[in-house]
Order: structure tokens, then C-alpha cells, then sequence
């Protein structure tokens, strides 16, 4: 098929983000990254539709491989909402990766200790309840990751990736939409609209990744259908205000606040924990008088209060029903959509950029065939899926604030720690462990193939871990005593004593510092490399 935009999602396009004037944080990138929207494009390797969190990741890992990309978002800055606020540890390792965690940690010090659920008739009487946390072994909390979670709201993060993308080398384009594209075997042709002077521009990229949003008018263009649940439960609003709370929160700071007034139940998400504030109303009313309502529920004056915007929304579980179509690609809410109860809808398509950028640099460098990219829609379907089934299972026990998850569910750090295990894609399956699948109700890592390495400090100073082994090349971890490897194909072999690699063992470690072979003989690892990048199919069980 072509590809070719109708003229239906042409006139409807819409990802449902509203446009705002450029806040201070993001004017400098603002100003480095519309310069040139006189001039017309000449091309470029990747072109990404939407600039949120997804695209502007994609752009930060291709460039970290060196592809040249092309960003371009209809909205005239980033996020003017706060959207998603929690990014789990895997987001972070892949901030890590491309040297952003530091600068990340940084913009989210105002939520820093936030980290505590409360409860209350009113914010004024809620009382901060215990931090549940998993307990490993003698009762401690594991040491999971070489990063923290982040609480950071989106319209504070955004600004951070986007300017970083710039400062890497990607062409970012705000005010810019997409109107149409089309496609064939040599490449995307993509026609862009400059919304601040009405001109018309065309792009010619080899490939296009379309992250724009839950309503993608790319998806709609190239027919492809959504599966899952749908809509779950019923209509909800978010109140998004201003008001000085901080003395009314003072030692009882939280990240969500369960409020059970009779008149308005709903929750209190903290932005900023000081002005900025996210009420979450069950009911899609959003004409009520929403200061009265707010006051009511704060169970405090707040003189200052100021209602900035109202938005209602539903939640739903959809998962596109294909990935990939020829030379484009779906990513982030594009691809998939999921209540927002397990906070891993933003995780999740940070973890689609991160899969899909290096399989994208390796083909257009040459290194692979174009079938790798196959891989990315059988690794990260099924992920999209399990993750967006199981956000909605949690949705039930949303207001089961600070007690133990419901045990059937998969395990908290399972969802943090990128926990799925992919069975199909850019991998060579063990025989050996079929009968010892990764487990979902547990979070027992073991380097198993298709999984993320696990993470274990390889420094006494616990600077350096696992996790650093592989990203942006391929790697092998391997034990001491495994045999020598004299020819590893340029692949650098790192030997450490780590408990889950039985003697004589090695890890094949991709650049997403996923497991893709697990052997005895490191000198075969660079074999097993060149076969999977080279390999006609999306599924790859021997070599």
C-alpha cells in the first residue's frame, strides 16, 4: 500500500494536546529549533510526527547512534499540561544511557521525597500513610536498578528532552504538521505545514515514526485497526490549578491524595508540591464550578486559587493491531493506550523509542537487513499489550491507597524494572530454559534471554553497573571463568563475578541492554550477532 493520507484524517487530525505560549524553560530551544522553517527540507533518515515524550526520546536515541532526524510537532511548544508525572526506574536507565538522568533528577527536584500516598475527607484532614514498598531479601528494599524512579510532571520534562535533542544535533520543528505522506520501497515523502505562515513544505526521510498521539492521524491513514477493552469505567475530569498549599501540606507531602468528601471524591496529584496542583474528579462533568468544588475539597480557603484548565477524558485499553506498516512506524500512544492507574503509558512508549532507535540506526548504517525492524512490533506488541492489560486490572484497586498490590497482578518492579520477557524478535531462544520463563508475579531476574540484563553495581564506589555494559553498541557479559574468546568480532567482552551467570556462562547484550543469546562460548557471540542483523524473518530460535 502507499500510504497515503485520505482526506478524513487530513481534516481531522488531532492528537488531542492543547497549544500554549512557550514557557521560559523550553524559549531557547524554541528559538534553536524554528530558525529554519523558512527553508524548505531537504530530507533527512528519520522523520518523527509529535514531539512528547515518545518522539522527542526517539530523537535523543537515533541521535545518540548517530542517525540524522527531523522532528516535527503541530503544537507551538511542549506539554501545557502535566500529564504524566511518575517515570519508573527503566525510564531512567535509558535517560541514563543517554547521559540525561543527572539533568532529569535535577528538574524534578521539587517532587524529590514525594514519594508517600495519603488519604483524607479533605486535603486539610488527609493523613500520609505508610510507603508500601517490596521487601527483598531480610526485609530490605532491593537494589533494582543503578537509578531511582523520577516524579517529574511531563510539562516539566518535556522542555528538558526537547532542548536536549537540539543540543544532540536533531532537527526539532514546532508549529509544523504533518498533512500527508506517502510511501515506497525507496522511502517517505511527507508534505508539512508551517502553522505560523500557512506555508507548505515537503520532506523526504527514509523511514517515519509516528508518535503523535492516542487520535494518530498516521495510524488512521494506513488502516490500522486497535483491539482491546476499550473504554473502562466511567468519565473522569482533570482540574489543573494553582494555589498556595504549601504550609497546608507541610509534613505530609505525597505524590497522590486520595480525597473521600461526599459532595466531590476524587484525588489530588502534586505537580510541583507547592503551587501546582492536578485534581482528579470521578464524573465527566467539566462545566461545574470547579473553585467551589476544589475549595470544598482542599477544606482550606486558598485565596489564590486559579482553575488553569479543565479536561475530561476517559480511560481506555487499545492496542494497535499492527505496529509497522512498510517504512512507518507507531510509537508511544500511537500504538498503544492504557489507564493511567499503573503510571506506565509514558514509561512504556520511552521504551518503544528505546527498542525501535538502534534496530532503525543499524539498518540505515547497513549493519542489518530492513527484516530487523520486523522485530520491533513482535517484541513490542505483545508488550504494549501485557502492560496496557494490566494497567486496567489495577484500575479496580485504584483507591486501595499504601496496602500490598492484588498478588495475581505482575509484580511493581516487574512494570519499573521493564520486567516483560519478549519471546519473539531480535533474539535467539535458550532450549535449556524453556520450562523457566521470566516470572510476572515475582521480580526474580535471571538474565534470562529476551529480558533486560538485570542490574547488579560492578564497583565498590556503585557507580557503574550491569546496565552500562551494553547501549549504543552490542556487548558480552561473561564470568570469569568463561573460556577465552580470541575473536569476538570488535564486540567487547566484560568479565565480572555476577550471581546470575552460572560459571562458564556469557550474555550477548544488545544496545537496549536487552538479552539476545545466552551461551557458554563468548567467541560465538559475535556469529550470533551478525545472524540476528542479518536475518530475513522477525523470530530467530537457532543460528
Amino acid at each position: 500500500m502507499s500510504g497515503r493520507r485520505t482526506p478524513k484524517p487530513r481534516a481531522h487530525a488531532s492528537d488531542g494536546r492543547r497549544s500554549a505560549a512557550p514557557n521560559t524553560a523550553a524559549r531557547d530551544a524554541d528559538a534553536r529549533s524554528t530558525a529554519a522553517l523558512g527553508a524548505d527540507v531537504q530530507g533527512t533518515d528519520v522523520l518523527i510526527s509529535g514531539g512528547g515524550l515518545t518522539g522527542l526520546t526517539a530523537a535523543l536515541v537515533l541521535r545518540r547512534h548517530g542517525v540524522p532526524v527531523t522532528v516535527v510537532e503541530k503544537r507551538s511548544t511542549t506539554s501545557p499540561q502535566p500529564k504524566a508525572r511518575r517515570f519508573h526506574v527503566r525510564s531512567m536507565e535509558i535517560f541514563r544511557e543517554l547521559g540525561l538522568a543527572g539533568l532529569v533528577h535535577e528538574a524534578a527536584r521539587d517532587l524529590a521525597g514525594h514519594d508517600h500516598m495519603a488519604q483524607g475527607r479533605t486535603l486539610a484532614e488527609a493523613e500520609q500513610l505508610p510507603l508500601w514498598l517490596p521487601a527483598g531479601a531480610g526485609g530490605a528494599a532491593p537494589d533494582i536498578s543503578p537509578e531511582p524512579p523520577c516524579l517529574i510532571a511531563q510539562d516539566t520534562l518535556e522542555p528538558v528532552l526537547r532542548a536536549a535533542a537540539v543540543d544532540a544535533g536533531a532537527t526539532v520543528r514546532f508549529d509544523t504538521e504533518l498533512l500527508g505522506f506517502d510511501q515506497d520501497d525507496e522511502g517517505v515523502r511527507a508534505e508539512l505545514l508551517d502553522r505560523t505562515d500557512g506555508s507548505r513544505h515537503r520532506v523526504e526521510a527514509r523511514y517515519l515514526v509516528a508518535a503523535d498521539g492516542a487520535r494518530s492521524p498516521v495510524r488512521e491513514a494506513l488502516g490500522i485497526g486497535r483491539s482491546g477493552e476499550g473504554a473502562i469505567g466511567g468519565p473522569n475530569v482533570n482540574v489543573y490549578f494553582h494555589a498556595d498549599l504549601a504550609a497546608t501540606v507541610r509534613g505530609r507531602e505525597f505524590n497522590l491524595c486520595q480525597l473521600d468528601h461526599p459532595d466531590a471524591p476524587g484525588a489530588l496529584a502534586s505537580v510541583d508540591g507547592r503551587r501546582r496542583w492536578l485534581y482528579m474528579s470521578r464524573g465527566g462533568e467539566p462545566d461545574r464550578d470547579w473553585p467551589a468544588v476544589l475549595r470544598t475539597v482542599l477544606g482550606v480557603p486558598a485565596p489564590d486559587l486559579d482553575v488553569l484548565s479543565v479536561l475530561p477524558w476517559q480511560a481506555e485499553m487499545l492496542v494497535a493491531d499492527r505496529y509497522s506498516v512498510g517504512r512507518v512506524h507507531l510509537a508511544g500512544d500511537a500504538a498503544h493506550v492504557m489507564p493511567p492507574f499503573a503510571a506506565s503509558g509514558a514509561n512504556t512508549g520511552i521504551a518503544d523509542a528505546h527498542n525501535l532507535g538502534w534496530k532503525l540506526a543499524a539498518v540505515l548504517r547497513g549493519e542489518a537487513a530492513p527484516a530487523l525492524l520486523d522485530s520491533y512490533g513482535a517484541e513490542r506488541r505483545p508488550a504494549g499489550w501485557f502492560i496496557a492489560e494490566q494497567s486496567s486490572r489495577r484500575m479496580a484497586s485504584f483507591p486501595n491507597f499504601g496496602t500490598a498490590p492484588d498478588p495475581t497482578l505482575a509484580h511493581p518492579f516487574v512494570f519499573a524494572a521493564g520486567g516483560f520477557q519478549h519471546t519473539e524478535g531480535a533474539l535467539v531462544s535458550d532450549p535449556a530454559a524453556a520450562d523457566d520463563p521470566e516470572p510476572v508475579t515475582e521480580f526474580a531476574p535471571a538474565g534470562r534471554v529476551g529480558t533486560r540484563v538485570p542490574h547488579r553495581w560492578l564497583d565498590d564506589a556503585r557507580t557503574r553497573s550491569t546496565i552500562d555494559l551494553a547501549g549504543p553498541g552490542w556487548s558480552v557479559l561473561a564470568g570469569p571463568e568463561a573460556a577465552a574468546a580470541p575473536r569476538t568480532g570488535g564486540l567487547p567482552v566484560h568479565r565480572h563475578d555476577v550471581d546470575f551467570l552460572p560459571a562458564g556462562q556469557c550474555l550477548l547484550l544488545r544496545p537496549d541492554h536487552i538479552v539476545a543469546w545466552r551461551g557458554t562460548d563468548p567467541d560465538a557471540a559475535a556469529d550470533v550477532r551478525h545472524a540476528l542483523l542479518r536475518a530475513t524473518a522477525a523470530s530467530t530460535s537457532t543460528v
